[in-house]
């Protein structure tokens, strides 16, 4: 696993592109696993403006997206279809028989489950998979502590989701209720996969949300750290301030400051030095999961 931090949300947005690009260069008829969301537009306006300057070319890349919400159409300005047209598609020179995304207006999800299964698998896999973080910690449409065994399937939203889409949609009835999704199995079968991620906001919601599975967290990070390091705790996550980063054995992950400037990253994620097994392996489990 590699680290990229970035200063800010274009300066993430730009390396986040350049591995991008650096695939489509190296295999130019690679498959690529597309997200949507806020945290991606940027990569793809990058993306766009390589490709403009004559630097990039699409003609043979596949791609295959996370997810798409079920009952709603392409044209529907709130599908995914609608929204890599607008951020990506509709800006280079990628055929769009070659983009794909799931039929959010198949009624049989589990038709729809099983062609895009087997679509991805005629592809030969996903070579990179671009990955967001939502504010709870969902990667797709999989909530945390999702099965790892699960391939494309159908899911009904959370309430939560469901709430937070409300405000994109004319009524309440208009929201979406269910989608359909890559699951764990299907992502962690990509080649590559790319995970970006920005914002104080999501990055605290993320560590609460996974509380269960964390022996520390906190906002100020420097005792805590320590008492991470010399193995008081066998999971140290540490949410720190002004570019912050404890030194911890294990694994060290850090994820990307937000575009705000003001400097918060999420840490670190390590095995204490004397852990007993047990939690060894629970750290493994998360360490696995999140990378």
């Amino acid at each position: 696993m590699r680290i990229y931090k970035a200063k800010d949300y274009a300066d993430m947005s730009r390396k986040a592109a350049n591995i991008v690009s650096a695939q489509v260069i190296m295999k130019p008829n690679c498959v690529l696993g597309l997200a949507t969301g806020s945290t991606p537009i940027g990569l793809y306006k990058q993306l766009v403006e390589w490709f403009r300057k004559g630097d990039l070319d699409f003609s043979e890349v596949m791609t295959v997206n996370l997810d798409e919400y079920k009952g709603l159409s392409r044209e529907n300005d709130q599908s995914y279809y609608y929204f890599m047209h607008q951020n990506l598609f509709d800006h280079v020179n990628i055929p769009v028989e070659n983009t794909h995304l799931p039929n959010g207006m198949e009624p049989d999800s589990e038709k729809e489950c099983r062609r895009y299964t087997e679509l991805i698998q005629s592809l030969g896999g996903v070579d990179l998979q671009l990955l967001g973080i939502g504010h709870n910690g969902h990667i797709g449409f999989n909530e945390p502590g999702e099965s790892f065994d699960k391939q494309v399937h159908c899911v009904n939203l959370t309430e939560s989701t469901i709430e937070a889409n409300k405000r994109f949609f004319a009524s309440a009835e208009d929201v979406p209720k269910q989608a359909y999704t890559m699951g764990i199995k299907t992502i962690m079968q990509a080649k590559k996969i790319l995970i970006v991620a920005s914002g104080e906001d999501k990055a605290w919601e993320y560590l609460q949300k996974l509380d269960q599975n964390v022996g520390l967290y906190t906002r100020s990070g420097v005792e805590p750290a320590e008492r991470v390091k010399n193995g008081e705790y066998a999971i140290g996550i540490v949410f720190s301030h002004d570019a912050f980063r404890a030194a911890l054995d294990g694994y060290p992950i850090e994820v990307c400051s937000p575009a705000d400037g003001t400097g918060y990253e999420i840490g670190a994620c390590a095995l204490g030095r004397n852990a007993p097994e047990r939690e060894r392996e629970n750290a493994r489990i998360f360490i696995d999961w999140l990378t």
